[in-house]
């Protein structure tokens, strides 16, 4: 079909109805088969009670508060549960009721049996409002009369078949190629899924070919051409001109093609510091709504491949935003006054035009650093941008006043340092906005990217507190609190592993006081992997001004692309307002606007930006003279008028609706699993040669079926099955988070130093098998060890 019935019901209103002609014409339906599918949807839809149909063709909603929308998570082993778009409780799916939607599908879900204190809520699929698969890796085999694909993703629980066309693809070595296919056709009834090969991929086909298989892995292979569409001047009547500025482009990326990032300026204060931050003019540049604007919703997300890009803006819209050394460019600017103490002591936004003066990198700040503090002389490094050398050590002052300042307020800090392989290109430093993680790595002085991220994080909290303050809409990005139990399971590590641990009076640490009890310790790196396990991803949400304006009923307008993820806005509002107020630094929330060459969420938050410092009213009409600047900080005590016309207000709301946050969710969590893999692929290519090879590593993490190792430097990591553990019959201790030998006692701990032998590597599926290597037993490790009782 033409359209999905997630498109179809996001068009019907909530109120009210829509003629199916209507529908037809939105939907773009042109042709007699198309409408025909149009009528049988419609047709099915009743039945299930979801829309209804009157005599004269209008098309309504239904109150269905027994179904439920949701997104399918599946195992290997075929369970199946139905992740809740409101935040609810997943429910169970027994392989039964199914119906036919495999992972990652968007459904409707009807609950047949509700959850207890210690049982999951239980339901049936009802509806598949969007497929999440529409290609996928697979493997051919001949199965007596039948040709069968064999999804690569054993979350997938069924076979496709193909024509006999593809029996060539059956004779490839499933060590040498794995073959694409399309699907033709999803199971229904008694019909299994049909496709063909698209084509043939190499196993053993060097970097590009890797690559090409993650991007297929994950369907971003085939990326639509940006749509011709003009670009807008950015207006020039309010601009402040700041071109005689130093501003400094910090980067650490080195890929020809990586995106423009924004440029800093600063210079001291008042005892503090005085810090401009220049974020590209990319929402000026675009008309909301047109064709390009579509399609950067699309994309939502820049993808970094390591030593290649793909970017989110048009090669046409790159060009004309990005910052250069020595151009004059426009820029949507944050000019930002902070204390000693890293406290916002003032701020202000504006429409600028600037002239980078020089572009500073890793090499300069590594040469700064290692610079003797009362010496004259300049390293070689640093002669080609000495003029810049004071405003740099100021600079690194006021990221570090700004990053105490979130340590204080709370802030997760996990040390976890990233392999380091070549391979891995761009995505071996952190992302200057720091991936927009729920926790920060420490602050480097010696990494532009670990620079900018604290700064950028500031700027991002102080968006939030101005739209707040001027009730503006925005994005934020947040993360709920992580659950209790998960944290009383890294808390029980540590204490496991002779952390002191300090407790509330509930007995539950936070995330935070457990980040900071594991710095520092011998085992911190395993406690920090399990301690990042625990917090819950973050996600985007609409504050309560978009909510209120774009979304008068949510529950209604809740229809999303494959895989979207949502979370109301009520909801996390209640999770996430601690620490939320106004010029708070210890904000959790962010509302990014600062990288829209990153994120398509920063691109809308800055199309409010532009639109109140081009359009907002600054004074109730043109009869006072008295302005306001809207701009700056505490400018809602002095406003008592509308910012904006009906019109104005009315063309903001559409750019905020729950639908478009679902999909920019989705996008997030492909492209986040999307990086994984392409990391993952490199750290098991860096462990090929070490196979039947001796190699020294830590245990992260143990299980019932054995433990994982982490071999440095590139943090790759592989299983040692305990049935491999053939000397002995080993126990798993769940409180301690070990293996016990019934007779000898030895113990596998969480942050044991082991060594183990690499037996096999499987780079596309991930998996590394390991075995132990035999040590001689000292009459220390002979003897029998103290171990308490189980109580698993």
């Amino acid at each position: 079909m033409k359209f999905t019935v997630a498109d179809l019901l996001d068009q019907v209103p909530a109120d009210g109805s829509l003629d199916q002609a209507k529908l037809e014409k939105i939907l773009r339906l042109s042709n007699r088969t198309e409408k025909q599918s149009l009528g049988l949807a419609l047709q099915a839809l009743s039945r299930l009670g979801i829309l209804s149909t009157d005599d004269s063709g209008a098309v309504q909603r239904c109150i269905t508060d027994d179904l439920v929308e949701a997104r399918l998570r599946c195992s290997s082993k075929g369970f199946c549960f139905a992740i809740r778009d409101d935040g609810g409780d997943d429910i169970y799916i027994r392989d039964h009721q199914l119906n036919h939607a495999w992972n990652g599908d968007r459904v409707l879900v009807r609950i047949t049996r509700e959850g207890g204190r210690r049982r999951s809520p239980e339901g049936g699929v009802q509806c598949i409002l969007e497929r999440a698969t529409t290609s996928l890796l697979a493997a051919v085999e001949q199965q007596e009369d039948k040709l069968v694909a064999i999804p690569l993703d054993d979350r997938i629980l069924a076979t496709i078949e193909l024509a006999s066309e593809d029996a060539g693809h059956a004779d490839t070595p499933a060590n040498e190629a794995v073959a694409e296919v399309i699907l033709d056709r999803y199971p229904v009834a008694q019909f299994s899924a049909q496709g063909h090969v698209s084509r043939s991929l190499p196993l053993n086909g060097g970097p590009e070919a890797d690559r090409d298989l993650m991007l297929t892995k994950a369907n971003f292979h085939q990326r639509p051409t940006p749509p011709r569409a003009s670009l807008k001047a950015p207006a020039a009547k309010k601009r402040v001109d700041c071109t005689d500025q130093p501003a400094l482009l910090l980067t650490g990326w080195s890929a020809t093609d990586a995106v423009s990032l924004p440029a800093l300026h600063v210079i001291p204060h008042e005892g503090g510091t005085r810090l401009w931050i220049h974020a590209p003019a990319v929402a000026e540049r675009l008309a909301p709504g047109n064709s390009l604007d579509q399609w950067l919703l699309n994309q939502s997300e820049s993808i970094c491949l390591g030593q290649h890009w793909l970017p989110l803006l048009s090669p046409a819209l790159t060009k004309a935003s990005a910052f250069r050394v020595g151009e004059v460019q426009d820029a949507v600017t944050l000019r930002l006054d902070l204390s000693a103490d890293g406290e916002w002591k003032d701020w202000d936004f504006s429409l600028t035009r600037i002239r980078p003066v020089a572009q500073i990198t890793q090499t300069h700040l590594e040469a700064l650093a290692g610079r003797k503090p009362k010496s004259r002389a300049i390293p070689a490094d640093l002669k080609a941008i000495k003029e810049q050398i004071s405003q740099l050590e100021t600079l690194i002052f006021s990221a570090k006043s700004a990053h105490e300042s979130e340590r204080s307020a709370g802030l997760i800090e996990l040390d976890l340092p990233r392999p380091q392989l070549d391979m891995l290109g761009d995505l071996n430093p952190l992302a200057p906005d720091g991936d927009a993680a729920n926790w920060a790595e420490p602050l480097n002085p010696s990494s532009p990217e670990s620079v900018m991220a604290v700064l950028l994080r500031t700027a991002h909290r102080v968006w939030h507190a101005q739209s707040e303050d001027l009730k503006l809409p925005s994005v934020l990005l947040g993360a709920p609190p992580a659950d209790d139990s998960a944290l009383m399971d890294v808390a029980k590590a540590a204490i496991a592993l002779d952390v002191p641990l300090e407790l509330d009076e509930d007995g539950t640490p936070s995330a935070d006081e457990l980040a900071k009890a594991v710095a520092g310790c011998q085992s911190s790196r395993v406690l920090n992997l399990q301690l990042r396990h625990a917090l819950p991803d973050s996600l985007y949400r609409l504050n309560e001004a978009a909510a209120t304006a774009g979304n008068p009923q949510p529950d209604a307008d809740n229809t999303t692309d494959p895989d979207s993820e949502t979370t109301t806005s009520d909801d996390v509002d209640e999770q996430t307002s601690r620490a939320e107020s106004p010029g708070s630094v210890g904000a959790q929330s962010l509302a990014p606007w600062c990288c829209p060459t990153l994120h398509y969420a920063d691109l809308l938050n800055q199309q409010v930006l532009c639109q109140l410092l081009n359009e907002g009213k600054d004074r109730p009409s043109v009869r006072h003279k008295t302005k306001v600047g809207i701009g700056s900080r505490g400018a809602g005590d002095q406003i008592t008028w509308p910012l904006f016309t009906a019109s104005q207000d009315q063309k903001l709301s559409e750019l905020f609706r729950e639908r478009i946050i679902q999909r920019l969710n989705t996008r997030r969590r492909q492209v986040s699993e999307l990086r994984k893999d392409v990391v993952a692929m490199a750290q098991a290519r860096s462990a090929e040669p070490m196979v039947n090879q001796e190699q020294t590593g830590v245990i992260s993490g143990v299980q019932s079926y054995g433990f994982f190792v982490e071999i440095p430097p590139s943090m790759v990591e592989g299983l040692v099955h305990v049935s491999s553990l053939n000397d002995d019959w080993y126990e798993y201790r769940s409180r301690q988070n070990r293996l016990v030998g019934r007779r000898s006692r030895r113990v596998y701990q969480l942050g044991d130093e082991v060594k183990v032998k690499v037996l096999k590597v499987d780079v596309l599926r991930n998996q590394i098998d390991l075995e132990v290597v035999p040590a001689e037993e000292s009459d220390e490790q002979a003897a029998p060890l103290p171990v308490a009782v189980s109580d698993s």
